[in-house]
């Protein structure tokens, strides 16, 4: 069960935000908070896994929150949910130990998506964030290292299959797998839009 807490100083979008999983199995809200501070006394109250985080919030911000839960409760994964697409802002984010990156004009349903990501311990960013400018702690760590349903979708780009293709065999939406894309390409070093497909053959996945 995903134990979520949400940091967002807009409480119009918690109420959205909360339609949309209240629906969902596997997926418990066990908080709220509109500041940074409020988030904190949540998080020791709670223990979420899964925190949606806002970067600009009163008290504390969500850069300063996120290195205070990481140092209490290093386990929890941090999805940082923020309407900022600038490289220092994200490389903030990701250097206080977040595990992902979604910007707020996504559909909420890759909101949902992308909590489910970091939850499983994979890295998740926005389609519209360019990950290869980005140099975190975590994705040093990570070079190299494909997540399962990254596994999935470089055997079937090998296939020649495309992006659309890839989401109805995996039952997951296009904005997704082009996500992984970026990911994937970003963690193997790769360039150019045929590389994957290029890595694919070369190393024969088949699983």
């Amino acid at each position: 069960m995903i134990r979520l807490a949400i940091a967002e100083d807009h409480q119009s979008l918690i109420d959205g935000i909360k339609l949309l999983l209240d629906y969902e199995d596997g997926i418990s809200i066990v908080g709220t908070a509109n500041d940074g501070e409020a988030l904190l006394e949540i998080v020791e109250r709670k223990q979420p896994n899964v925190i949606l985080m806002d970067i600009r919030m009163p008290k504390l911000n969500g850069i300063e929150a996120t290195k205070e839960i990481k140092k209490k409760f290093p386990h929890t994964k941090v999805l940082a949910f923020t309407m900022f697409d600038q490289v220092e802002a994200i490389q903030q984010m990701l250097d206080a130990g977040a595990s992902g990156y979604i910007l707020k004009n996504s559909a909420l349903k890759e909101v949902h998506e992308a909590i489910l990501a970091v939850y499983k311990g994979e890295t998740y960013f926005d389609a519209n964030i360019n990950t290869n400018i980005l140099h975190s702690k975590s994705s040093n760590k990570s070079k190299g290292l494909l997540t399962k349903r990254q596994i999935e979708i470089l055997e079937l780009i090998g296939q020649g299959k495309t992006s659309r293709e890839i989401a109805d065999i995996l039952f997951i939406g296009i904005h997704t797998v082009d996500t992984h894309r970026k990911n994937m390409a970003r963690i193997l070093g790769l360039q150019g839009k045929g590389e994957l497909m290029r890595y694919a053959l070369e190393k024969k996945y088949k699983f």
